[in-house]
């Protein structure tokens, strides 16, 4: 196969990829980082502690994550044809790309979010913060570089989920190469396709580090405590007192 033959399969694969990567990632942000900061709450300790809807929660996680993608596909191809229409094409994987990334997600906002210093959610609540200021004040604030650095393994798992994907028609790099690279014999394909992603994750990983690198030199976790306007009534007591 020449590269004027090679060239278009491979631009409209590369998009293909990017496209239902992108979505996924966004659906997985979206439902993995409250999921996450509820894992952290619920907790022993938490501020909202509840040990039963805990252990309910990261159970589901739990099972959800431990599944091999190729399963998981397979399992949801009713479910994803109820929402997509079909179980056939790039609309149709993000679907399962999306429901094995939340899980996934989550417990790396989990981490993150537990190693936002206790001190400073202690400070906010001492000024009359609730627990919806103490997430949006300080652990999403303070973890953020680390939810970055999340993100970014979560795109690089996707990526390769997605390769999994093309193995039932998904299209995208795995596809191609599957379908060109192993089924026709066509070895240069499928080298070309394993070098492309290889740039593509190296790329984005290196974007990941440098913002997270930059958010955390810019504050992160070493940054000034977080401020809190006080009701007027409070501060008009104080300064009776």
């Amino acid at each position: 196969m020449t590269w004027s033959e090679m060239q278009p399969l491979l631009s409209q694969a590369c998009w293909d990829t990017l496209y239902m990567v992108g979505w996924s990632t966004l659906i997985a942000v979206v439902g993995g980082l409250p999921l996450g900061v509820l894992l952290v709450l619920t907790d022993r300790g938490g501020l909202l502690q509840n040990v039963l809807a805990n252990k309910v929660i990261g159970q589901i996680v739990n099972v959800a994550r431990s599944m091999p993608f190729i399963i998981l596909m397979v399992a949801l191809m009713n479910f994803t044809r109820w929402v997509t229409g079909t179980t056939i094409g790039r609309e149709a994987a993000i679907v399962p790309l999306a429901i094995g990334a939340i899980p996934f997600f989550a417990r790396l906002v989990e981490t993150a979010v537990r190693e936002v210093d206790g001190g400073l959610v202690e400070a906010v609540q001492s000024m009359g913060g609730n627990t919806w200021t103490v997430v949006r004040k300080v652990l999403v604030p303070e973890s953020l570089p680390s939810l970055i650095s999340s993100t970014t393994t979560t795109i690089v798992a996707l990526i390769g989920y997605s390769a999994m994907a093309g193995t039932v028609g998904a299209g995208g790099l795995g596809d191609i190469a599957i379908r060109y690279g192993y089924q026709r014999f066509e070895t240069e394909l499928m080298w070309i396709t394993v070098a492309i992603l290889a740039v593509v994750i190296s790329v984005i990983q290196f974007a990941g580090d440098y913002a997270a690198r930059s958010l955390h030199r810019r504050g992160g976790r070493s940054g000034p405590a977080p401020r809190l306007r006080l009701p007027k009534a409070s501060a008009a007591a104080g300064e009776t007192v």
